[in-house]
């Protein structure tokens, strides 16, 4: 399957939400039972990329959206402004051709170079493909959330796991410097 990654654009909020709702429905990566409106995921978009956080779409060969990912606040206490948590969706078509790993290398490599220190996974259900996606990038396990989410009929466990960025915790950060800027006040 070809297609080309590419930063996410407002015009792509219809086929977001269309993936996003196909995998509230069906899937257990969301703890949303409801899916958004288009209107939601718009105002959610242009929160994200307000504070200069990447969102990135593939896009296949005739243009249509196969998946996004993007990277937000992991919690929005000023400390934990050099962390963040990614997200990745993909169209049912587009799971396990690779798309998912290519949007992970990139989410990573652009967050790196914002100045972020560690990315954290919040993994929904535990989706064995997600942690599998999630190791192979270098992320470890770090909890076990047991029980976390009732959807589908049945309790759902949450797997947390984290990867370092850039040089992690090695050096002090800037805070002059984005993202220590992000809750400047």
């Amino acid at each position: 399957m070809s297609f080309l990654l590419r930063d996410a654009s407002q015009a792509d909020i219809p086929a977001i939400a269309d993936i996003y709702r196909e995998s509230v429905l069906n899937g257990t990566s969301s703890y949303e039972i409801a899916p958004p409106s288009e209107a939601e995921m718009a105002q959610r978009f242009a929160a994200i990329v307000g504070q200069q956080y990447p969102y990135i779409a593939a896009a296949g060969a005739d243009g249509g959206l196969l998946g996004y990912a993007y990277a937000s606040a992991f919690r929005v206490r000023p400390a934990y402004r050099w962390m963040v948590e990614d997200s990745i969706y993909l169209a049912p078509e587009a799971r396990g051709r690779g798309i998912g790993k290519t949007l992970m290398a990139e989410l990573i490599d652009r967050c790196t170079s914002l100045g972020f220190r560690q990315m954290i996974a919040v993994i929904g259900g535990a989706s064995p493909a997600s942690i599998a996606l999630h190791l192979k990038a270098g992320f470890v396990e770090v909890g076990l959330m047991r029980g976390a989410g009732y959807k589908h009929g049945r309790w759902l466990d949450t797997m947390l796991m984290q990867r370092t960025l850039g040089e992690g915790m090695t050096t002090d950060p800037d805070p002059a410097a984005y993202p220590g800027t992000l809750f400047a006040g």
